[in-house]
């Protein structure tokens, strides 16, 4: 044949005669299982922001180097500093420089980019203006094998800085007081132009890891087989989910049936090894051959085995730091469903963070009832303060529409479908301005929660005939941030409360309809102990006798024991002032400078001081926020009525 003769003709390869293209044979099979072709340039935002196109390039790489690479977990959260924010900044900040958090068990240093000592305070006031804030958290899979975090972290945050293209102004601490070392990093959300940082959240979900993984790869040198062999063997008898339980599910059928059979010899011994123990947990069922079937609950019953060992892990860590010897209790989960409505009463071993980056927090209590419970509490920002030490009484809490949302609807409904303070009054002729004004404040809650209702210029509401579903998700999502009631009862020990002159926890459990069950084990025998010198204290101070061998408390006695407190608190202060005492009474104005918290056994109280004298008044926890203020109000018999400078139809507090 010439070669001359050839001539080439350019277009597309056709088909010959039935015979499909590849891309017809995909689309085929993707019909054939109930599957649509994937939508092309679908939107979705993850590409809005700084660092998405580094991000991509970054998730494209080589899957052979990516499985080589040193793995690491970066976790970002954006925190927002407005209102509240700006104290949450400020807690984050204290919590990450707490004590026993470096190799030697002393506080956390925070360092930045250009110095080992950084100042937390400076940083905060030069982020005052700030709308926002990202915290970061860096874990390591080796970090173990760093003898210092910060080379490391200033590395990560140099590379961030040339792929989101800014100056990037951050603060960091290195803790070493868990099983993996991992660094907290405060990132101020501003650019180098002063303004809003905005990071796309493909990087932020991919691309931060990817670089972390990728210095670190280059530090320690890729991972070799044995490491990589030695990390599958452990997961094989691992009791929480693991790399090998996803691809299993990824692999199983529709009847959740799943073969052993891998490519090579390791990884099938793998597969068979986890298969079995999975057996022995009860997840999984042979069937025989290479054929294994799995539970449906599978992922979610790993996953809260994991988070169980590390709550173990956790109040094993916590008790023995605080000499744990002592404390010979069986410890377990408190789950406020298996708890039923029995509250759980006990003495404050530790708090601390469940979850670093979502501000969620537990806390260690050894229980009257002889056992130390691991309770989570929910966001650090809904709970006061808890000192190691302290006496407190915790309750389950439920989802549920209450009465007042039931009222509101009704008078709503009676009203046009608005709610206001005035409608409620004409409405309901025997409700009390105050009380009413509990229904006002449950609304102001919601709006500022969830924005689910609206409030009228005239300070009358909007209420939609789905009032009551929207009451529902809004105590679902409560629920979720605060599972349990925290009641703080003493911060004193229960030794020196048995023999003090004033009401106590001691005294109103003893009175309670459904007092705690004590039992004469750790910490019940401490306060078993307390109530019999209790009582006996009562009996020489006439404020109890015995009838039938049962201890009857007058009934007065509560309210002259909180008497006594109080008027002892107030000359303490007075001395302290240089100024009088005035006890208001019902009925009576109250104005003046809100100065302080006053902790007392029986009550708290606040002080209200003004030029002359000073008054103390029943606290109540919204009152936080307006310590240093002049506020007024009015004293009444179930409380006092604040109004904070408000008018009648808005909020007060009551």
């Amino acid at each position: 044949m010439d070669d001359e003769e050839f001539t080439p003709r350019l277009g597309r390869m056709r088909r010959r005669g039935k015979e499909a293209g590849y891309l017809a044979l995909v689309v085929k099979a993707a019909r054939v299982a109930g599957r649509r072709a994937p939508r092309r340039g679908g939107f979705d935002g993850s590409r809005i922001g700084r660092g998405a196109g580094v991000a991509r390039v970054l998730r494209s790489r080589d899957r052979h180097s990516a499985f080589r690479s040193r793995r690491a977990v970066v976790k970002f959260r954006l925190a927002t500093l407005g209102g509240r924010g700006a104290g949450g900044a400020k807690a984050h900040l204290k919590y990450i420089e707490r004590d026993g958090v470096t190799r030697e068990g002393s506080p956390g240093q925070l360092y930045s980019a250009e110095t080992d000592i950084a100042d937390g305070r400076e940083f905060l006031s030069r982020s005052g203006g700030d709308r926002h804030q990202f915290r970061l958290i860096v874990s390591l899979e080796d970090g173990d094998q760093y003898t210092d975090l910060k080379p490391f972290v200033r590395r990560m945050m140099d590379q961030m800085e040339k792929d989101l293209g800014t100056r990037l102004d951050w603060v960091a601490v290195d803790h070493f007081n868990t099983g993996h070392p991992h660094s907290h990093i405060i990132l101020r959300g501003r650019n180098d132009r002063g303004d809003d940082l905005v990071i796309a959240r493909e990087y932020i979900s991919h691309g931060a890891r990817e670089r972390a993984a990728e210095i670190a790869t280059l530090d320690l040198g890729p991972r070799t087989e044995l490491e990589i062999e030695a990390r599958l063997r452990a997961e094989t008898g691992a009791e929480r989910l693991t790399g090998i339980d996803r691809q299993l599910i990824a692999d199983m059928d529709e009847h959740r049936i799943v073969s052993a059979s891998a490519a090579d010899a390791f990884r099938q011994a793998l597969r068979t090894g986890r298969l079995q123990k999975l057996a022995r947990l009860g997840l999984a069922t042979y069937m025989g051959g290479e054929s294994w079937r799995l539970e449906s609950d599978l992922a979610t019953t790993l996953r809260r085995m994991g988070e169980r060992g590390d709550i173990i892990r956790t109040m094993q860590r916590e008790i023995t730091a605080r000499g744990g010897a002592q404390l010979h209790s069986d410890r377990v989960i408190f789950d406020p469903e298996e708890q039923g409505t029995a509250p759980l009463l006990g003495r404050v071993v530790s708090r601390g963070l469940a979850d670093e980056l979502r501000d969620r927090h537990f806390v260690i209590v050894d229980g009257v009832d002889g056992r130390v419970h691991y309770v989570d509490v929910g966001l650090g920002s809904h709970l006061e303060a808890t000192p190691e030490g302290a006496i407190i009484r915790i309750d389950k809490r439920d989802a549920r529409v209450r009465q007042a949302d039931r009222t509101i609807v009704e008078v709503a409904a009676a009203n046009g479908g608005r709610y206001s303070l005035d409608a409620h009054l004409e409405y309901d002729a025997g409700a009390s301005e105050a009380f009413a004004g509990t229904h006002v404040r449950r609304l102001e809650a919601m709006r500022k929660a969830m924005r689910s209702v609206e409030r009228e210029a005239d300070g009358s509401w909007t209420i939609t005939p789905d009032h009551l579903a929207k009451v529902e998700a809004w105590e679902r999502g409560r629920l979720r941030d605060q599972p349990v009631g925290v009641e703080l009862l003493s911060f004193k020990p229960v030794e020196r409360t048995a023999t003090l002159d004033g009401a106590t926890w001691l005294d109103r459990d003893m009175i309670s309809d459904h007092p705690a069950p004590v039992r004469d084990a750790g910490f019940g025998r401490e306060v078993r102990a307390a109530q019999a010198i209790r009582r006996q204290w009562l009996l020489d101070e006439n404020l109890a006798h015995e009838s039938g061998g049962r201890l009857i408390i007058r009934r007065d006695a509560l309210n002259l024991l909180a008497r006594r407190e109080l008027l002892r608190e107030a000359n303490r202060i007075s001395e302290e002032l240089g100024k009088r005492f005035h006890e208001a009474g019902i009925g009576e104005r109250i104005e003046g400078r809100l100065a302080r918290l006053v902790n007392m056994e029986s009550r708290r109280h606040v002080l209200v001081e003004r030029s002359r004298d000073f008054t103390l008044v029943p606290w109540r926890p919204v009152l936080d926020r307006h310590i240093g203020k002049t506020i007024a109000g009015t004293l009444r018999a179930g409380g006092i009525d604040w109004s904070l400078g408000r008018q009648r139809g808005g909020p007060s507090i009551s």
